[in-house]
């Protein structure tokens, strides 16, 4: 077994705010590219901050750990979570998520394989 991350080693990266609706950012705690990448992050959403739409090629697995906010898969209403929530995503399936308006929102993300950034979700419902 290997350590690939250790506690000391946790910066803040800004999330890059071409697939974002506001400010957010991560802490990553481990990095695969090969065989298939997997990322392994905390990800940390402003009040009102989400996501745009995204596909992951191999799904995702999201943990909330701190606040309330939403997801949404393509053609389904948006739905609440808050921490404690855990909540997944299909190989394949386009869907958003982020913090709700009131406060910040912040979960640990498994991503499998790679993403497809799509269009904003700022349009959407809510």
């Amino acid at each position: 077994m290997k350590v690939t991350t250790r506690s000391e080693a946790l910066d803040s990266r800004p999330m890059d705010p071409a697939h974002f609706t506001g400010p957010a950012s991560s802490y990553p705690l481990h990095q695969t590219l090969e065989p298939n990448p997997v990322r392994v992050s905390i990800v940390r959403f402003e009040a009102g901050t989400r996501n745009h739409w995204h596909r992951h090629g191999g799904g995702q697995v999201l943990h909330v750990v701190e606040g309330e906010g939403y997801v949404q898969k393509r053609g389904e209403p948006p739905r609440g979570i808050q921490a404690g929530d855990t909540v997944s995503a299909a190989p394949a399936e386009e869907h958003w998520h982020g913090a709700g308006p009131d406060g910040p929102m912040a979960h640990v993300a498994v991503s499998i394989g790679d993403i497809t950034w799509l269009e904003s979700s700022e349009d959407g419902p809510l």
